[in-house]
């Protein structure tokens, strides 16, 4: 399946319908009077949270949807039948903004829970409803109301507890896939993560959720590589986990993590304000890591970060002590 995070949309609530205009014709009543009924009311456009969603994909291809018009009324004064209410199926965690300003209309992050976005206009009025002592005959009725029209932009950001950050082949899929039931594509090449994963960490009688996405390259926040695309997904975590690499021919892990930091400060500075954690992996065949460890720990130290744990994702060394530590800084 593709994975699709963005869609601009134009949404457009069903019309009323229109009153109706009907005189009684029954024998042996010469003067039979207004029967005209009222119109249906338009469909609303409704957005239902599901957990089982991940992408935005079925908005792809429409750009443009409507719910049902409201049916006009008719003579015997029968009300039109309203409009079948449009329901559009979303992710947890998508954010629904103004096209033009770019300004939230609706953070939809609770489970399950529907949103109506734009209302139905109201039926119009028949002619009975204008009868009066003074107008036994009435031929006004009213149009319908229009629905209401949006253009929306639909921009899905993750739900996670910890958002993983890291140049690509850090380890960081790796480190998904053994501590959560998570199964993201590895490789043995750059940018094997080509979308944000989400593994569920069981920490004894609870859990937290940890985000996986593409690794950042330098001048990420300018638009370079995979990764200013899937940030967003990192936005509303609660945590950061920078996954370093100490095998990396180019970059140490000192270097690394300050692109990192700096990518991410250019991105959005706020994010620097969450709980920093900081893992060099891959320890299990890197030979005499002390002296590394002691170099970044002076770094970090600089920034007021603390953090710092040696792990290998794939023996799990050091593994459960960092994830006991990132889950204890929610209480």
């Amino acid at each position: 399946m593709n994975y699709i995070d963005e869609a601009l949309i134009e949404i457009r609530a069903g019309n009323g319908g229109s009153g109706c205009l009907s005189f009684r014709r029954e024998k042996f009543i010469p003067r039979g009077g207004p029967d005209g009924g009222d119109g249906g009311r338009g469909g609303d456009i409704i957005f239902h949270v599901k957990d089982s969603i991940n992408t935005l994909i079925e908005f792809h291809h429409k750009k443009i949807l409507q719910a049902q018009n409201g049916r006009p009324g008719a003579g015997k004064n029968k009300t039109g039948a309203d409009g079948n209410d449009l329901i559009l199926e979303i992710p947890l965690g998508t954010l629904i903004l103004d096209q033009a300003t770019n300004n939230l209309i609706q953070d939809c992050n609770e489970p399950n829970k529907k949103y109506t976005l734009a209302k139905g206009g109201e039926g119009g009025l028949g002619n009975a409803r204008f009868k009066s002592s003074t107008n036994q005959a009435p031929r006004k009725t009213t149009k319908g109301e229009e629905g209401e029209l949006f253009y929306i932009k639909l921009e899905l950001q993750s739900l996670a507890d910890v958002g993983l950050v890291g140049f690509p082949n850090a380890g960081k899929s790796t480190f998904l896939s053994a501590v959560s039931a998570a199964r993201p594509k590895i490789g043995d090449y750059p940018f094997t993560t080509l979308r944000p994963n989400l593994g569920t960490v069981k920490m004894g009688y609870g859990s937290m959720v940890i985000a996986d996405i593409p690794g950042i390259i330098e001048g990420a926040s300018e638009g370079l590589g995979l990764g200013l695309r899937f940030l967003k997904h990192i936005s509303r975590t609660k945590s950061l986990l920078f996954l370093l690499d100490p095998i990396n021919t180019e970059l140490s892990p000192v270097q690394q993590f300050k692109k990192l930091h700096q990518e991410l400060k250019k991105y959005d500075i706020s994010l620097l304000e969450k709980n920093i954690f900081v893992a060099v992996n891959k320890c299990d065949i890197f030979e005499d890591s002390k002296p590394l460890l002691e170099e970044l720990g002076l770094e970090l130290s600089k920034i007021n970060i603390r953090n710092l744990y040696p792990i290998s994702a794939v023996t799990s060394l050091g593994v459960k002590k960092l994830l006991e530590k990132i889950y204890s800084s929610f209480n």
